[in-house]
């Protein structure tokens, strides 16, 4: 098949849809499958590229200072001097560029102007949409900080705008059934097209128990033979990383004695809360055992998830979390929060726990848990090589590719 995926966040951007969107492109493009991305362009101007066996359209993008671009350290005065792309009016370049193309379905992941595009030009040539959601209406407005009694009304709002998009989709996709229900059985309401879930998926074969290289303990200044309490993703207040932060930091003032006093969080990622952060663990007294190391890529991050022995984040706003996946892939007990879809990832008592959103106390008390117990850390561990198992890429990929056909067959 001929395959468009349109994408506001792409490769070397990092986070949840960049990832999966590169993953999948890759993924088809070694079935055999001809792939074409569409994007906005990193540089602000228009180009077409080839990476790794696909096609990339780079769309004209503007420069947003008010927020980083993923890709560069997050570095800000009073604009960001790497700011978000986004491709405003790209319309007609997205017509030339699927008139050459002639697709044979398209699979749109964010509702944003290139989406929008895409999804008008299929419907003027009966080209089937397949739509993934990846978001819910709090991951938009929780870092807006807004009072409840507009916060509200506003996600009732994203949620009826997220609805009527996947409405005139020929299939919709979301990473878990709890994102399903969330977003569309919750609102009590016929939905006539076919929806299923289906999991972002990892590489098994990237992401593998043991422990990390000896280079990796030295590149990094971490001890090797303490606890390492591992995060990886974004450092943006949307993912509390701060709460993790201040439930170290208690757990630390538990344990000033035995091995469990040497433990060091290490927080992989960049964002725009991680200088803030920096100045809370030194306010907390505990900035010698927490490393910010910043934007790590593969392969060394690999390697950083077999740093960990317990995996740890409290984000409130994941429609799945594919670094939950990956950590539990590295073999690493997770603690997480019980809101989102999380828990169909860290299950509570199985290969984790789950705490109540914002409870510092329940977070550092399962920090006491699973470290303070080797026999519980080695059994949360195994399930959790059990549990990734489930979101093996591979599978991934067999799931869309059947729906493309599914979708292609129905048009004819």
């Amino acid at each position: 098949m001929k395959v468009v995926i349109a994408t506001a966040v792409y490769y070397p951007m990092i986070n949840g849809v960049a990832v999966f969107s590169h993953n999948l492109a890759v993924g088809l493009n070694k079935r055999g499958h001809e792939v074409m991305v569409i994007c906005p362009s990193q540089k602000k101007r228009g180009y077409t590229e080839v990476v790794d066996g696909v096609k990339v359209v780079h769309l004209h993008s503007t420069n947003v200072r008010v927020y980083p671009d993923q890709i560069h350290e997050t570095k800000k005065k009073f604009w960001y001097k790497d700011g978000f792309k986004v491709s405003v009016f790209p319309g007609r370049a997205i017509f030339r560029a699927l008139n050459k193309f002639s697709p044979d379905v398209v699979h749109v992941q964010v509702s944003d102007p290139i989406g929008l595009s895409v999804v008008s030009y299929a419907r003027k040539h009966n080209i089937p949409v397949v739509t993934t959601e990846h978001n819910q209406p709090e991951v938009l407005t929780e870092p807006l900080g807004m009072p409840e009694f507009i916060r509200k009304p506003v996600n009732t709002l994203l949620s009826a705008y997220f609805v009527n998009r996947q409405s005139k989709s020929d299939f919709v996709t979301m990473p878990t059934e709890q994102a399903i229900s969330n977003l569309i059985w919750s609102r009590g309401k016929e939905f006539k097209v076919p929806v299923a879930a289906v999991s972002n998926g990892v590489d098994l074969s990237s992401f593998k128990p043991g422990r990390a290289d000896k280079e990796i303990y030295e590149k990094y200044d971490i001890p090797s033979g303490v606890p390492v309490v591992l995060y990886v993703g974004r450092v943006d207040p949307e993912k509390n990383v701060g709460v993790a932060l201040e439930a170290f930091a208690k757990f630390l003032s538990r344990n000033k004695v035995d091995r469990l006093s040497k433990t060091l969080f290490v927080v992989v990622g960049d964002g725009v809360d991680r200088m803030r952060l920096i100045k809370e663990a030194e306010r907390l007294g505990v900035s010698d055992s927490v490393r910010f190391l910043g934007r790590v890529l593969p392969p060394d991050l690999y390697e950083l998830y077999k740093v960990g022995d317990v995996f740890l984040t409290a984000s409130e706003i994941e429609t799945q979390g594919i670094v939950l996946i990956e950590a539990a892939a590295s073999g690493l007990p997770l603690i997480a929060v019980n809101k989102g879809a999380v828990s169909e990832v860290c299950r509570d008592g199985v290969n984790g726990v789950l705490c109540k959103p914002k409870d510092v106390d329940g977070i550092s008390k399962a920090l006491d848990l699973i470290l303070g117990d080797e026999k519980l850390q080695k059994k949360y561990a195994k399930k959790s090589i059990e549990i990734a198992s489930e979101h093996d890429f591979e599978r991934t990929l067999d799931r869309f590719i059947n729906i493309y056909n599914k979708v292609v067959n129905s048009k004819e």
